[in-house]
């Protein structure tokens, strides 16, 4: 079974078809799928994604180029949602300086990534990094509450030595679509290296479909492609990645929960 642990089904790309792709998951082999929130209102779509299906759980978050959204309200409605059953992370979260170029937007987005890490704390709940164009100042405030939590650097982007890092402080490395395609060999090498229990698989779907369906609106029955290109990495079979990374996602998402809730690890 695969374990898909960053998709956007709330995507409006999804409109027409999402109730027949996603009751079709399990016959595709797809045996958990956690819905990640980018807003307060795709968070409240990723809850209700998780309430229809019973394979589907949400993340709840705000990410960086939302945060000028954000407020205390909305802020303590996130809060308040950590606390629910099939709520299993806060993210997706974190600073993203490809577009944001003005250190007052940079500034806003540390304030709320920080705030956000602080209700990872508090709730116990891995986190779901997005990072891009940010590694220093991604490690400079993880660091800050280095011991306290862990989670899942999302969409990997950055080099060997930063996962090496990262990893080193209890995070994941989640691998996508990106890792098929001939132009990321920095990837390639960080999967290369890195070891295989700290690997997830992720689609980020709709967007970066692996090869050979790259540009194309993407979902969760192509990850067979994406660990593929991991078990070559690594020379181990693709059946073997889909086992350990099944294992990596249930130890870091559902072992707060088994504890708390009681939610099976199986």
């Amino acid at each position: 079974m695969i374990f898909e642990t960053h998709a956007h089904y709330d995507d409006a790309r999804f409109d027409d078809d999402r109730d027949i792709l996603l009751s079709a998951m399990p016959q595709h082999g797809i045996g958990r799928i956690i819905n990640v929130g980018a807003s307060v209102a795709s968070s409240r779509a990723s809850l209700k994604l998780a309430e229809t299906y019973d394979f589907v759980y949400a993340a709840v978050g705000v990410h960086p180029s939302e945060t000028a959204c954000l407020s205390e309200e909305s802020f303590d409605w996130l809060k308040r949602q950590t606390n629910g059953s099939k709520v299993v992370a806060v993210g997706e979260i974190g600073l993203d300086y490809y577009w944001e170029k003005e250190s007052a937007v940079r500034r806003l987005q540390q304030h709320w990534f920080r705030r956000q890490l602080e209700l990872a704390v508090l709730s116990g709940l891995p986190v779901i990094i997005h990072s891009r164009d940010a590694a220093a100042d991604t490690l400079r405030i993880l660091k800050e509450t280095a011991g306290k939590i862990t989670g899942v650097i999302h969409c990997y982007s950055y080099s060997p030595e930063l996962a090496e890092e990262l990893i080193e402080m209890g995070f994941y490395i989640g691998v996508g679509g990106v890792v098929t395609f001939r132009n990321a060999k920095k990837l390639k090498e960080t999967v290369s290296r890195i070891p295989s229990d700290r690997i997830l698989l992720e689609t980020d779907c709709p967007y970066m479909a692996p090869e050979p369906h790259r540009g194309l609106r993407n979902n969760s029955t192509l990850i067979p492609f994406i660990a593929e290109q991991i078990a070559a990495q690594k020379g181990i079979s693709r059946e073997e990645v889909e086992r350990i990374t099944w294992d990596n996602a249930m130890r870091l998402f559902f072992h707060t929960k088994r504890e708390s809730s009681g939610v099976s690890p199986q």
